[in-house]
């Protein structure tokens, strides 16, 4: 099978599997893990924030952000397609006590003209704003990368109110390959940035929460509450570390390869996807036009040897990563073209 269902997918190189094995371990709960102390300093060293924590997943790493920005009763501001939003088990709500407000875009990108008319002010009858989520890249957007000056403007605007800013970085080693822009230069001015380690990144397990240091030291506290204290889980820190420091320089071979596979289905009837905007490594299309289900493609190109996945309606989403390459992703361009043509 050619899997291009998500990055979430990729096995462990050689490598990771190697440090892995050679992992020096202790308690992390006791804050006794060297290998985990080293990944989380590398992290908050790399992204220009005092401290950074790890975490099992990225959901966890977002829910404790979004916990430690605000307070129960209050709101959160996001895209209508954000991943708090549709694919988090409503945590902000479960967890957090947070009532979403979901914010309709045409390109994922939250600006703050379109924001600014959903902030709700603290009074007597109103859920006041507390944070803002952005996410970046934005995955049901097919992998938009946000500009940079939209992320300062829209930091400024909310700070000056006394709100916060959360990025659900998940891919942002992907915004920062397309863009050409470093994460800390980014992530500056956002309060909390999570990213994982697990997707394009290649790593088995883990994420990490980066932001101020008294906000990581209670994101402890909450990692241990959500069930995410791990004893000697260097071993898991060993792979994470391996995956941030060697393979975002890889990652603009993910994005040619989804610009590829985008060009390879551009011209089939039926399907609609501009490769021009395939800046990462994610390929959303939509099939409304073909006269089959976004179901009855799946099936059709699964049992021709390829897997995609659904994003929501007529659209259907293809990921590159690691462990896809070029000709497989031509191939799988091909499967498409075989079955629709």
């Amino acid at each position: 099978m050619i899997d291009l269902r998500s990055d979430t997918v990729t096995k462990p190189t050689a490598a990771m599997r190697r440090a892995m094995a050679e992992a020096e371990v202790g308690d992390d709960v006791y804050r006794e893990d060297p290998t985990i102390n080293r990944l989380e300093e590398r992290s908050a060293e790399i992204f220009g924030k005092p401290a950074a924590l790890f975490v099992p997943t990225g959901t966890m790493a977002n829910t404790i952000a979004l916990k430690l920005l605000s307070h129960h009763g209050e709101e959160v501001i996001c895209d209508a397609r954000a991943h708090i939003l549709d694919w988090e088990l409503s945590m902000t709500a479960w967890f957090s006590g947070l009532q979403t407000r979901a914010v309709p875009t045409d390109d994922g990108i939250l600006t703050w003209k379109i924001v600014e008319k959903s902030v709700k002010p603290r009074g007597g009858f109103l859920g006041p704003t507390a944070v803002i989520c952005i996410e970046n890249t934005h995955n049901m957007a097919g992998g938009i990368v946000y500009p940079l000056a939209v992320i300062d403007d829209l930091c400024d605007e909310a700070h000056a109110r006394g709100i916060k800013v959360h990025m659900d970085g998940a891919r942002i080693f992907n915004a920062s390959v397309a863009s050409g822009v470093a994460v800390d230069r980014i992530t500056k001015n956002v309060d909390t940035v999570m990213f994982c380690l697990s997707k394009g990144l290649g790593a088995p397990v883990g994420s990490m929460l980066v932001g101020e240091k008294d906000a990581i030291d209670e994101g402890r506290n909450l990692r241990k509450r959500l069930g995410g204290g791990m004893r000697q889980a260097g071993i898991l820190a060993a792979a994470g570390l391996i995956a941030l420091e060697q393979m975002p320089e890889r990652l603009a071979e993910d994005h040619a390869n989804a610009r590829v596979f985008a060009e390879g289905i551009a011209g089939i009837k039926g399907i609609d996807i501009d490769p021009l905007k395939v800046l990462t490594n994610i390929a959303v299309f939509d099939v409304a036009r073909t006269g089959l289900t976004p179901a009855q493609v799946l099936a059709k190109v699964r049992a021709a040897g390829v897997v995609i996945n659904t994003a929501g309606g007529t659209r259907l989403r293809a990921l590159t990563h690691y462990d896809v390459t070029r000709a497989e992703c031509e191939k799988a361009a091909a499967v498409l073209r075989t079955v629709l043509g």
